[in-house]
């Protein structure tokens, strides 16, 4: 049984996510169907329990409170993950990794080495821009396209190598063939001699995570692609079952 209160706060929490962290109080009933001193009473709540903020704008932004729960919740869904990225190693031979969009960057926050003496490594933790990335690109490309420009135009799209695209028309093209053929490829984008493909991770229609395998670009050019990306996709569909809720 639901607790409409609860429903209803956490409607509001996720419209200010959905707006990238900030939204005032008519986006956020046009995101939620709510009525205006409803949303009022449940901002207050949330305000006084740290996990809203009010800006001097008058406008509503996620708060620090969420910080020490999303932090907690990122290590358990990394925990979750181990088997899972277990079995993506098993099938490639190669690194696999999890990661999730945050903010503008791309966070890797679980991964299983490949058993190979000659071996990628992503430190859990570390933060990369998105367009380098085949992660990137997956979490990219399950958003609408707005919101990909807007992160571009915010980063810059720096150029890691010579392979990286910093075009944003040509980013765009790179996100429509990556939602076409359901995964994503980083050819030598972020570190020369390193190839990485990777596959979504859904909770029902949302993009939350992408999962990966890297290595060396001979032994993932190696690899059959398609075949490879098809069974990749089963296995972060059996993740996303485990994430998605009820």
């Amino acid at each position: 049984m639901s607790v409409q209160s609860v429903e209803r706060a956490l409607d509001v929490l996720e419209a200010l996510a959905e707006h990238g962290g900030e939204a005032g109080l008519s986006e956020i009933a046009a995101r939620t169907g709510l009525p205006y001193g409803t949303i009022h009473r449940l901002l207050q709540t949330l305000l006084a329990r740290g996990y809203v903020r009010q800006e001097s704008d008058r406008r509503y932004a996620l708060g620090g409170g969420l910080v020490r729960l999303g932090g907690i919740a990122e290590s358990m869904v990394g925990v979750w993950a181990q088997p899972y990225l277990t079995r993506m190693v098993e099938l490639s031979g190669e690194t696999a990794n999890l990661a999730v969009l945050e903010g503008d960057f791309v966070v890797y926050v679980a991964q299983v080495p490949s058993p190979r003496r000659l071996r990628m490594f992503a430190e859990v933790g570390r933060r990369v821009l998105p367009h380098s990335t085949a992660v990137g690109k997956v979490l990219l490309a399950g958003r609408p396209a707005s919101e990909a420009v807007a992160v571009f135009e915010r980063t810059g799209m720096p150029r890691r190598t010579p392979n990286t695209i910093t075009d944003v028309s040509a980013m765009l093209t790179e996100l429509g063939a990556v939602r076409s053929r359901g995964y994503a490829m980083d050819l030598g984008e972020e570190e020369l001699g390193v190839h990485c493909l990777a596959v979504p991770v859904q909770d029902g229609d949302r993009v939350v995570a992408a999962m990966s395998v890297s290595g060396p670009a001979e032994r993932i050019d190696a690899l059959n692609r398609d075949h490879l990306a098809e069974r990749m996709r089963k296995i972060a569909l059996d993740f996303g079952h485990e994430l998605a809720p009820g």
